[in-house]
């Protein structure tokens, strides 16, 4: 029986064109240009965030996060980053009795913004707050800890085949690959992802069914 739902957040919950176009605009490129390298580095199999290495050599991203905040022109989020089915699809997890939990790969900044969106989570938590990142087994770990279940009650939700759906499902969860963003789209047939998955999914409204299986 399912107990808990744990959602990632970029693709999963809320959108990252935002991110991406903010990062063009700092990085003084083209929009179009930095989408067309992460799409590139994704089909390479390559973490999104060396699109930032190929428009700018040797780019120190921790330094530059810093100089955007510093130049007020850091993380912003408000509801329309959030996809249109998050709200009403939490609220019917949260209605069926299931605890809401979304922890992904965002700054402790991401963290509060996300918080203050006042999503229908009973928690939200981030790899900048933990200190630990996907696809680290110890991320896993905390995620175990905070759904406040067993492994197998728990549905790890996420777009990211090498940061979701592998690393969750080696911690013995059970995982819903979401149809959703670049890398969602790009991976939702593979083989390995196929096989991999307990559920494959277009839409977090679908994870009522889940919740039902």
């Amino acid at each position: 029986m399912i107990e808990t739902i744990v959602l990632d957040v970029g693709e999963t919950i809320i959108r990252d064109d935002r991110y991406w176009a903010s990062w063009a605009d700092w990085l003084d490129v083209s929009r179009h240009t930095l989408s067309a390298m992460v799409g590139a580095v994704v089909a390479q199999g390559r973490d999104n965030a060396d699109a930032l290495g190929l428009i700018r050599p040797g780019i120190d991203v921790a330094a530059e996060y810093r100089a955007r905040e510093a130049a007020g022109q850091g993380e912003y989020l408000d509801d329309s980053d959030l996809y249109d089915d998050v709200r009403p699809a939490l609220s019917m997890l949260r209605s069926a009795g299931l605890r809401v939990v979304v922890a992904g790969n965002q700054s402790s900044r991401a963290g509060e913004l996300l918080r203050g969106l006042d999503i229908p989570a009973d928690l939200i938590v981030t790899s900048g707050e933990w200190g630990v990142a996907k696809p680290q087994a110890a991320f896993f770990q905390r995620v175990l800890e905070v759904a406040q279940a067993a492994p197998q009650a728990v549905v790890y939700v996420g777009d990211h085949p090498a940061n979701d759906v592998f690393p969750a499902k080696a911690a013995g969860l059970r995982v819903a690959h979401l149809r959703r963003g670049p890398l969602g789209h790009l991976w939702a047939d593979a083989p390995e992802v196929v096989a991999a998955a307990d559920w494959r999914i277009d839409t977090l409204i679908e994870l009522a069914e889940v919740v039902k299986s």
